[in-house]
This record gives structure tokens, C-alpha cells and sequence, in this order.
């Protein structure tokens, strides 16, 4: 399909194509998608969307018959965090987190921003068995962050979107590693193994830079089955691959590396299908039937605190203690106010903090709704607050700009480039 639309054939599917991969467009899609799970989930007929979620499809000898649900959560998402993979591997060998002076901030203000929320949620359900959902407010979602960041930020530096992006890619990875280690309830050795061989193998192809996706997709199935097999959550197939594509491209080669290349590709089918799927069958909580007590749970106070208040604080907080104990500095052009803002930002949780609510409590769970109204609640309470001071440090932003420009004398040189006149 997308090699249809690199050649032109479709030049309709190819302004769909290029539509998604802007970050406005997926936010929208990803909200429009939990919007209609909710009031779906909330009408007379939400029978009928739990049945839809609970469809059983796949073939039974390969142990694949899973879910409709399942099947977003475990195979659709494993392409958005094939995405994700392709974009560390990016930032790491041509991005910020190259140079440690440079990623030193937003790397502390990833780390900060995910063990704050996670201590946020266990004293909040201190001596109950949901501590196991420590996890849960710890992650943000890049898509739906950077999407509001790019409605409101007109004037805002470049240098936040550049933090939050890097901030949002360190994220990803920890919270890929927290569902690699804390969430296998059940590890086969065998299958992980025989999943490095159709890796090494797809790892050698692309090295080589082959594109033939009759090739490298069978390859890539079969390492995703395989890690599924194994009972480690099938996602982290999908960043395995991405880290085993190569960034730089050949110095003989014409065009972007192959790294660029897939992600231009598969952005789109990740923004357009796989997350709002996902948030499709994940976001459908019904209020009706949990009632007005789900608000006041532990686990859901639990969850809306740590995307709040935790995020908030952890991001802020270890950026200013870094640059108090350290040479880093933000960004020229960068002041506090915009952090607490980048921070808030942080705290929409969303696609990763659903996907590991589920792991944790499992789906259709006594505390699954309570898990969605938390991540759902806190990831809206924090999108309007940062908003609300983003909006502020826009227009602060946009003034600045402004008296730049200014040239009361018309020659052609702003008044605040000129030197000031004697007498």
C-alpha cells in the first residue's frame, strides 16, 4: 500500500498519507476515537461495543486467537512502537541524546517525570494490591502532547518542541523497558530465543539497506509472533526492529537513510490506524455502569495525580535540580514558565498509560474502568492546564517577537538591532 502511494498512483491516498503524518491530524484522530469508545460505551447499546471488543479472531493451532482488543493492544501498537523505535534509534545516533551536554535536561526530565507520578500513585494506594498499577501515570503520549503543542504553539521557541520530543522519546523507552520487565508474567525462554533469528535476519537485510517488504515483513511477523510466544508483551518486537534499522545512509547512496524512510512510510498507518484503533477498544469505559464512586477509587485518584500533579512536579523538578548541580542549561529563549507548561504537557498519559493499565489488572478487570476514568481524566485535566499556561507563554512569545520586528524609522534594520544614539 505504501509503496502505491510513493510512485503517485493515488495522488487522493497520497495527501491522506501526508495529512497523517502531521501531528495535528493524529491527535485529532486519536481523541476522535476515545470520544466515540466513550459515548458508545455510555449509550444504550454499549453491550454491543463490549461484544465488538470481545470478538475472538485468528487462527487457535498458532495460539493467535485473540481478541479484537487484543489484537490492537498486542499487533496494531506494535507498529506505532515500531515508529517509536525507528525515532530512538534517530535521536541516539543523530539527535540530541547524541550529545550528553545536550540531552542531559530532557533525559533528567524523563527520568524525573516517571518516578514522581509512579510514587504519586503508590501513596495513594499504599497498603492495597493496586500498587501493582505503579506504573501506570509514568508515561506520556508524544502524539497527543505534541499535537496540542503544535494547535497553540505558534510562537512558542523551537527549543520546547525539541525538549518535549526528546523528553517523549526517553520516555518511550523506559516505559518499553518497564513493560518488558515488569509486566512478563510468564517467561519461554524458547520462543525469545528463536525470535533473535528472524530478527538477525531483518537486522542483516536492512543493514544491507533492502526495502523489498516481501522479505522483511514475513521477517517481521515472525519475530512479533514469536515474542508474543514468549510472554513478553508483542510490542517490544516492534522497537526491536526499529533499533535494527540503520540511520545514517550509505555515502554513495542518494536520499534519506533507511531509518527515515520506513518512518515516512509507516507513520501514517501508526497516526491513522494503529493508535486510534487502540484508543478505539482501550478508552471505552462505561460511567453509566461504574458509577459516580469510580471517580473517588484509589487507583483512579492514584492514576490522575501522578499524570497531574506528578508529571508536573518530576519533570520541573529534576530539570531545575540538573541545571542547579550541573554546567547544562536550557535552551536560549527558554524560561520556567515554559517548563511547567512542557511538564504539564507530560502528564497526557493516554495510549502508553492504557496499554499498561491493562497489563497491569487486565482487561475487563474490576479496576479496568477505574484505570481508564484516571488515565482519561487526568490526561484532559492536564492537557487544559498546560494549555491554559502555554497559551499565556505563546502570547508572552508572540510580544517578544513582535518588538523584534518593530521599524519605527523604516530603514530596513528592527530598532532593537540599532545602536542606541549619543546625545
Amino acid at each position: 500500500m505504501t509503496q502505491l502511494f510513493a510512485r503517485g498512483s493515488w495522488p487522493e491516498a497520497r495527501r491522506i498519507t501526508d495529512l497523517l503524518r502531521t501531528e495535528t491530524v493524529g491527535g485529532l484522530l486519536l481523541v476522535g476515537a476515545a470520544v466515540l469508545a466513550l459515548a458508545w460505551a455510555n449509550s444504550p447499546w454499549r453491550e454491543a461495543y463490549t461484544a465488538l471488543g470481545a470478538l475472538t479472531v485468528g487462527p487457535a493451532a498458532l495460539h493467535l486467537d485473540l481478541s479484537l482488543a487484543t489484537w490492537a493492544a498486542d499487533g496494531l501498537l506494535a507498529i506505532f512502537f515500531f515508529v517509536a523505535g525507528l525515532e530512538l534509534k534517530r535521536e541516539f545516533v543523530a539527535g540530541d541524546l547524541r550529545d550528553p551536554r545536550r540531552a542531559a535536561l530532557p533525559v533528567a526530565a524523563a527520568v524525573g517525570g516517571m518516578a514522581v507520578p509512579a510514587v504519586v500513585f503508590v501513596l495513594v494506594n499504599a497498603g492495597t494490591p493496586n500498587v501493582v498499577g505503579w506504573a501506570i501515570p509514568t508515561a506520556t503520549d508524544i502524539a497527543f502532547a505534541l499535537a496540542v503543542l503544535a494547535v497553540i504553539g505558534t510562537h512558542l521557541p523551537v527549543a520546547l518542541r525539541t525538549f518535549l520530543l526528546t523528553l517523549a522519546v526517553v520516555d518511550d523507552l523506559l516505559a518499553i523497558t518497564i513493560i518488558a520487565v515488569f509486566y512478563t508474567d510468564e517467561l519461554k525462554v524458547v520462543p525469545l530465543l528463536l525470535a533473535l533469528l528472524p530478527l538477525a535476519c531483518f537486522t542483516v537485510l536492512v543493514q544491507r539497506r533492502v526495502r523489498s517488504w516481501w522479505l522483511l515483513l514475513p521477517l517481521a511477523v515472525l519475530t512479533w509472533g514469536l515474542v508474543h510466544a514468549s510472554g513478553v508483551h508483542a510490542t517490544v518486537a516492534g522497537v526491536l526492529l526499529g533499533f535494527a534499522v540503520p540511520v545514517v545512509r550509505r555515502a554513495s547512496g542518494p536520499g534519506p537513510g533507511l531509518a527515515q524512510h520506513f518512518e515516512h512510510r509507516f507513520r501514517p498507518i501508526s497516526a491513522g490506524i494503529a493508535v486510534p484503533v487502540f484508543a478505539f477498544f482501550a478508552a471505552g469505559v462505561s460511567v453509566v455502569d461504574a458509577g459516580g464512586g469510580a471517580f473517588l477509587q484509589p487507583v483512579t485518584l492514584g492514576v490522575a495525580a501522578g499524570l497531574v500533579v506528578g508529571k508536573a512536579i518530576g519533570i520541573t523538578g529534576a530539570t531545575w535540580l540538573v541545571q542547579r548541580v550541573t554546567r547544562a542549561r536550557l535552551a536560549p529563549g527558554l524560561g520556567w514558565w515554559d517548563v511547567l507548561g512542557l511538564a504539564l504537557l507530560g502528564g497526557i498519559g493516554f495510549t502508553v498509560s492504557l496499554l499498561i493499565g491493562e497489563l497491569a489488572f487486565g482487561t475487563g478487570s474490576a479496576l479496568d474502568g477505574e484505570v481508564k476514568i484516571g488515565v482519561l481524566g487526568g490526561s484532559l485535566v492536564a492537557a487544559l492546564l498546560a494549555t491554559v499556561v502555554l497559551r499565556v507563554r505563546n502570547a508572552h512569545h508572540r510580544r517578544i517577537a513582535d518588538e523584534e520586528t518593530v521599524d519605527a524609522d523604516a530603514d530596513g534594520i528592527p530598532d532593537v538591532y540599532q545602536e542606541p544614539r549619543e546625545g
